[in-house]
């Protein structure tokens, strides 16, 4: 049985939108813990589906109250629908895209978009753009599909509303329904900076000193990252020993937040440097040391084994900023301290 929060987490709706399911006796939820909490089963979650899928449809909800108790709405003949009806998205796809590339055609020979469109998309950028422009370059931004594409703006205010019903579900980081968010929170991300570590590192540092600013608010982003970890130590618990797990805890829950930043001067750094061998490059190898030694030990097996997960398992470099240039930057700059 799934609370509501997990569900909405899982299937990718809101809390907000399973309630409201619930009121107007769409979608009951089979039963109810001794707390009052809604509890979803199978079935629940199949007929789930086809409200989904029906809504895709474009029917409204009355219309899809009716279809699910006669034959159109047996799950056969919806998935014939969706399939039917993915295959006309694909034909309008195309025929959107032939559009757009004789608007593209239009422009490039000199024509002007009119006034109202400018506003339009000024208008939904603007709040953004002023703490965006704070931490990256107009380049950056206009590689970063998180500033500039609206689809994607939207789906983080969902994955927001779905780690705010996960809280309030009381759904604990470490249980699968949080883990699995996190993953789906740390797949978006990596879409989101167009999977370009130098860009997560900037961002992480924004989320963390921007918080309300970027409609993150402090205590979501606390679970989020709570959730994340988890997913990550449970990687880690397969090549670390228990005594270095409860190390790698302590650090994070007391010293985690300082990565961010030091990540994020490191790309500057190793941009600046590239040979890492100035000062200022080793004294961020210096601190880049001393932050590890906090969260591993210097015990050799413990760090061999580090670098063997963080190397064999691509979930534990995901969302860090961590890869690219950095990579083969730091081995250069800590060798310079020897």
């Amino acid at each position: 049985m799934l609370k509501v929060g997990e569900l909405a987490a899982l299937a990718n709706l809101t809390v907000r939108t399973l309630h409201h399911y619930d009121n107007i006796g769409l979608l009951r939820p089979s039963a109810r813990s001794d707390a009052g909490y809604r509890l979803y089963d199978r079935d629940d979650v199949a007929r789930l589906h086809r409200i989904q899928a029906l809504r895709a449809l474009d029917m409204g909800l009355t219309d899809i109250a009716t279809a699910l108790d006669s034959p159109e709405g047996s799950p056969l003949a919806v998935l014939d629908r969706q399939l039917e009806a993915l295959d006309e998205r694909i034909h309008e796809a195309t025929r959107m895209r032939n559009q757009l590339l004789r608007l593209r055609g239009e422009l490039a020979r000199g024509a002007t978009p009119a006034l109202s469109t400018w506003l339009t998309t000024l208008e939904m950028t603007m709040e953004r753009m002023t703490t965006y422009e704070k931490y990256l370059t107009q380049d950056e931004l206009a590689r970063l599909p998180l500033y500039r594409d609206e689809a994607t703006a939207r789906e983080w205010d969902t994955l927001i509303q779905q780690a705010s019903g996960l809280m309030a579900s009381q759904v604990a980081p470490g249980a699968e329904a949080a883990r699995a968010f996190a993953m789906r929170w740390m797949q978006a991300f990596e879409r989101g900076t167009a999977n370009d570590p130098e860009l997560m590192a900037k961002l992480n540092v924004m989320a963390n000193r921007e918080q309300e600013a970027v409609g993150l608010p402090g205590n979501v982003m606390a679970y989020v990252f709570e959730a994340i970890a988890e997913v990550k130590f449970s990687i880690w618990a397969k090549y670390m020993r228990p005594e270095a797990m409860a190390q790698m805890r302590r650090h994070g829950a007391t010293r985690g937040a300082e990565w961010p930043a030091l990540i994020a001067r490191v790309h500057e750094q190793a941009k600046r440097d590239p040979d890492g061998t100035s000062p200022a490059s080793r004294e961020l190898a210096r601190a880049w040391m001393e932050l590890s030694n906090d969260m591993i030990g210097t015990d050799p097996g413990d760090v061999a084994a580090f670098r063997e997960a963080t190397m064999k398992e691509p979930v534990l470099r995901m969302g860090s900023g961590i890869g690219g240039a950095l990579m083969e930057w730091l081995p250069k700059a800590v060798g310079g301290l020897n």
